[in-house]
């Protein structure tokens, strides 16, 4: 019987993708929650038969790649909730009016 090598390709590029999303106030959680089900339910199919998979060593650093980005993302989207749920709006508006009252002069 042939052995299935393990491809880890989709889950780096899925974890990057959460890296970079992790900017946009923690939206990288998505792509990186998707890498690492999809490490998660490969390994557990391997459990099954481990004598049929080749590169497990590989995705299980995949997944543990993929869950590192993933609690990066959390933490950043859980700083902000936090730090919008507890601005004080009417300073904000302030200063993005004033921003832009400075902007429309200098055109």
């Amino acid at each position: 019987m042939e052995r299935i090598y393990l491809k880890t390709t989709a889950i780096y590029v899925l974890a990057g993708l959460g890296l970079l999303c992790c900017c946009f106030g923690g939206l990288g959680v998505i792509p990186a929650g998707i890498a690492f089900y999809m490490a998660h339910t490969k390994l557990k199919e391997v459990a099954l038969y481990p004598e049929n998979y080749d590169n497990v060593k590989g995705m299980s650093d995949a997944k543990t790649v993929a869950l590192i980005i993933l609690i990066i993302c959390a933490l950043n989207l859980l700083y902000t909730i936090y730090a919008v749920s507890t601005a004080d709006w009417e300073i904000v508006i302030e200063q993005i009016q004033e921003i832009m009252n400075e902007n429309r002069y200098e055109v």
